[in-house]
């Protein structure tokens, strides 16, 4: 009997996803709808404006970028969205209108498009953004609000619960946000809500995240921090959800994101506990995003019947 076979012999990648770019990022920006909701009822209407001007900002750069450049616009990946609400959620409710606008043209045009564009960013974008209006304006960065339902903010009321010393603010303040700090990371059950999305979805793993906050939540209680305090103030869980995990800027090896994320979390803790300043998220973020090009060669499998690289 003669039987004849065809076989289509292709590169890889052999697997395919029906995921695409919009449809991650549209799952962040449903993830991170928690902390926004809370931002409006914690901090009143004032956050709504500061997190509008701040995404309008970036898709605004990143369009207007397209279009001196003549090329495809790109901000219907709804990166730029993310991106602009990241940079928000970093910042205090009370800020002036025109710092999200700075913030979002050092985010999108200087760390992302001078590049290469999404996919090419040394770092992540809001994370540079931040990092640059910190230093640039350092008043007005500081200058936490206190949450005030459906009313408008006031400045300085009230200290974040980093500064509160070893023994911390209660419990339930953390978790519902109810006290001082900037517009997205005051909520942790906000904050957690995005998470179980991000996974039920499997936009991400939960390596990242896990291994970041437990190494924050072991050294705490190490050099004698309340554990809990330090992982749900300050901009701990906004960042090893929603920064660390940036595809671009994170690693792709299972050994590389846990390297990755303790690396997160002993910067995180070495800047708190021995550095002048009150928090490190964001410079352990950046320090560690920078890494990943080697952690990614030093932890990359070989293929079975491989070898090590000729020289």
């Amino acid at each position: 009997m003669d039987m004849q076979e065809n076989y289509i012999v292709s590169a890889s990648p052999h697997i395919r996803s029906k995921d695409t770019t919009q449809s991650i990022m549209l799952n962040v920006i449903l993830a991170l709808m928690p902390a926004l909701v809370a931002s409006v009822i914690l901090f009143g209407f004032r956050a709504l404006l500061v997190e509008a001007v701040s995404v309008a900002s970036a898709v605004l750069c990143e369009a207007a970028w397209c279009a001196v450049r003549k090329e495809k616009q790109s901000i219907r990946d709804l990166s730029a969205i993310i991106t602009g609400l990241l940079l928000a959620f970093n910042l205090p409710a009370s800020i002036p209108l025109y710092i999200p606008v700075i913030g979002a043209i050092v985010a999108i045009i200087v760390v992302k498009e001078l590049f290469g564009g999404i996919g090419y960013n040394f770092a992540n974008p809001a994370i540079v953004a931040r990092i640059t209006l910190a230093v640039s304006f350092p008043s007005l960065m500081t200058s936490y609000t206190y949450p005030r339902l459906f009313q408008a903010c006031d400045a300085l009321t009230s200290a974040t619960p980093l500064a509160a010393g070893k023994a911390g603010l209660p419990l339930m303040d953390l978790l519902l946000g109810t006290h001082g700090g900037v517009i997205g990371e005051t909520c942790a059950v906000a904050l957690l809500a995005g998470l179980i999305w991000l996974l039920v979805t499997h936009t991400i793993e939960i390596t990242i995240p896990a291994v970041y906050v437990g190494t924050v939540f072991v050294l705490s209680w190490i050099f004698g921090y309340n554990p809990l305090q330090q992982v749900l103030s300050g901009g701990l869980l906004l960042g090893a959800i929603f920064m660390a995990t940036d595809y671009v800027t994170s690693p792709y090896t299972h050994l590389g994101k846990i390297i990755f994320a303790a690396g997160c979390g002993v910067i995180t803790c070495m800047i708190r506990f021995f550095g002048n300043m009150r928090e490190g998220v964001s410079y352990s973020i950046l320090l560690m995003n920078l890494l990943v090009p080697i952690i990614n060669e030093k932890t990359r499998r070989v293929p079975l019947g491989g070898g090590a690289a000729k020289k």
